[in-house]
């Protein structure tokens, strides 16, 4: 058989993305995804006319988090490094936005669609949102979704073998007893007799 190839009457199955953890996982990058991209919209439009520059690199920042949120939905592990990598930057521009924002709210200047007040204050929640983005996502990262086990085809994934008792079993003397007896047979294999 070729690498890669499936055995005749299994199939591939991935038993991480069937955890609890790991579907929620996703889940949560999903929706820290989608409200990144829907907050950085909000200030986009409301500040359009005020947007000195990049105002086609902040639509493509949108565009690739809604295109991450689809992703992770679809299990793809690898986008999840460069979400927080995204995000990190993410988070600089936000925070460094906000006083701006704040600064412009005097009277006599004219202001753009959204308040300066308002737009500033969503630049704020950027900053924790995309913490809690990159905190999530590298969890998500190190759950291992991509992991295949092969497994016969329609077959129920394997059930947890429950904890063992550590004390007075049968199993456990046998146990016991089989390592007490490989040890005196070392000890004697290696004792030599004295020469006289």
């Amino acid at each position: 058989m070729e690498a890669g190839a499936i055995r005749p009457g299994y199939e591939l199955w991935r038993p991480n993305r069937e955890k609890a953890e790991s579907k929620s996982a996703r889940a949560l990058v999903v929706f820290l995804l989608l409200v990144t991209a829907a907050l950085t919209l909000v200030i986009i439009i409301g500040g359009w006319s005020r947007l000195e520059g990049g105002k086609v690199f902040a639509l493509l920042y949108v565009a690739l988090f809604v295109l991450f949120a689809y992703l992770v939905a679809r299990w793809s592990r690898g986008v999840l490094p460069v979400i927080s990598a995204l995000a990190i930057i993410l988070a600089i521009f936000a925070g460094i936005a906000a006083p701006a924002w704040f600064d412009r709210s005097k009277p006599g200047l004219s202001g753009p669609a959204l308040p300066d007040d308002l737009l500033g204050l969503l630049c704020l929640l950027l900053v924790p949102l995309q913490v809690i983005l990159i905190a999530v996502a590298m969890v998500a990262f190190n759950q291992n979704w991509h992991v295949e086990e092969e497994r016969p085809i329609g077959d129920e994934p394997p059930p947890v073998d429950p904890p063992r008792r550590s004390g007075g079993g049968r199993t456990s003397s046998r146990r016991g007893s089989t390592r007490s007896t490989r040890s005196r047979s070392r000890t004697t294999a290696t004792r030599r007799p004295k020469k006289a």
